[in-house]
């Protein structure tokens, strides 16, 4: 009796379709992540300038709080009444402790919209808040006498 299987006469091939799925997944999700990075930036906003401003490392998954110069919020490029950012703000603190936010105010915001903005972070319990700003301009070197 022969106990032994035949071996097969055709070696095991290297699969391409499979391969050609994960490098189009691959794509499209780093497509669709660079864009949305993008749209939070592309709102009408100026925020002001500081001399210690730096680009900081973006982390996974912050979320950008856009006030504009009339006091109006906006998230994901939807504007939030107060009663919709606070739910959102608590169903985000409760799904993700620790969450960041950053706060990208108009620079002619006035103050008591920024302080509504940080009040409603205060109470959904969201402590990790950052700022918004840009470098200040390069300033024309003073003429010498």
């Amino acid at each position: 009796m022969n106990f032994r299987q035949t071996l097969r006469e055709n070696p095991v091939s290297f699969q391409i379709a499979p391969m050609v799925d994960v490098v189009f997944l691959l794509l499209t999700y780093f497509m669709s992540a660079s864009i949305f990075g993008q749209l939070e930036k592309e709102i009408d906003i100026t925020v002001p300038t500081a001399v210690t401003a730096a680009e900081p490392a973006r982390q996974e998954g912050e979320v950008v709080l856009n006030i504009d110069a009339e006091g109006g919020v906006t998230v994901n490029r939807q504007r939030l009444e107060s009663e919709g950012l606070s739910a959102m703000l608590r169903r985000l603190a409760e799904l993700f402790p620790g969450q960041s936010v950053i706060i990208r105010a108009d620079e002619s915001t006035p103050y008591r919209h920024v302080i509504s903005t940080l009040d409603h972070c205060r109470q959904a319990g969201i402590w990790n808040i950052s700022f918004a700003t840009r470098e200040p301009p390069e300033a024309a070197p003073a003429p010498t006498p």
